[in-house]
């Protein structure tokens, strides 16, 4: 789509330079990705879409969403982004523009793109946060009208501990209402969907925080764990330049699902993205994984 941003040189340099030594400061590294392209879209033209901020899902202070809706009064699907934050931290608003820039990509190309919040540890412990996901599709589900979403066409898509949190949802039975998860897909960016608390895990003090210290617990409490061949259809893609061990997960989820299914679903590795931009770069001329999220979206079902 003409006007976006384009990733400068310069930015790419940077990107090449920070990768190979991402797991040596992954806090730095982040940061230093969300002030890049917060930057980067703002140079970004102002969007033709309806925006809506801060409406609660529940009675907590991070139970709130943003509604970026295409204008019409077509029937459209919805994606929900989840952010991540290690389980103990993160905002849907990392920055003005990160993380509204996943939402706002939706609706300029016709979905219906939600900003989630949710609540952390240590107040929500597990399977809180996989309760607040079960929470907002209800909620959409039941406002489709007002947002002309199709309620059979909702989607969640979670980075990170996020993408934890929408696969535990999503897969494991015992969160889902008695019509079943409600959900028309799920896309599992960069996400912790096997948990541990291991050595090479600079994040295991806050995976305890949200799952507890007993190490017995974590096979069950994996949302890798829970796939089966009726498992909810899914997109994974995961950075070159990754958080310890996510790579590693999510590869073993587009296994454990092919497996289950009898046939290979969608997936994506980004060469030379890293961790922070792989979610950061939605929405600029870089959209080989905008693109292949939108036709996941539009697959039929």
């Amino acid at each position: 789509m003409t006007g976006r941003p384009n990733i400068p040189d310069e930015l790419w340099t940077l990107m090449a330079e920070i990768g190979p030594k991402w797991r040596t400061d992954v806090p730095g590294h982040v940061r230093r990705m969300v002030e890049e392209f917060s930057a980067l879209h703002r140079q970004a033209p102002p969007d033709d879409i309806r925006i809506t901020c801060d409406i609660p899902y529940g009675a907590h202070e991070r139970q709130k969403i943003d509604l970026y809706a295409p204008h019409g009064s077509d029937k459209r699907a919805a994606v929900v982004f989840v952010h991540g934050g290690a389980f103990t931290d993160g905002s849907r608003a990392r920055s003005p523009e990160i993380f509204a820039n996943v939402s706002r990509y939706f609706a300029r190309h016709g979905i219906v793109g939600v900003n989630a919040g949710y609540r952390l540890a240590p107040e929500a412990q597990y399977p809180e946060a996989a309760r607040d996901m079960a929470s907002i599709v209800a909620w959409l589900k039941e406002h489709a009208a007002e947002w002309n979403i199709d309620p059979d066409r909702i989607f969640l898509m979670g980075h990170s501990a996020g993408a934890a949190h929408v696969a535990t949802y999503a897969y494991d039975a015992r969160h889902h209402p008695a019509t079943g998860p409600g959900l028309a897909g799920i896309l599992v960016i960069s996400g912790r969907v096997r948990i541990d608390n291991l050595p090479e895990n600079p994040n295991a003090r806050k995976v305890e925080a949200y799952y507890g210290t007993d190490a017995s617990t974590f096979q069950d409490r994996s949302p890798a764990e829970h796939v089966n061949a009726g498992s909810v259809p899914t997109f994974v893609a995961w950075a070159e330049y990754e958080n310890p061990l996510i790579d590693v997960y999510c590869a073993e989820l587009v296994h454990r699902l092919a497996v289950a299914k009898r046939r290979a679903g969608p997936a994506m590795g980004l060469p030379r993205h890293n961790h922070a931009s792989i979610v950061g770069h939605i929405g600029t001329v870089d959209d080989a994984l905008g693109t292949a999220i939108r036709e996941f979206v539009a697959r039929p079902r």
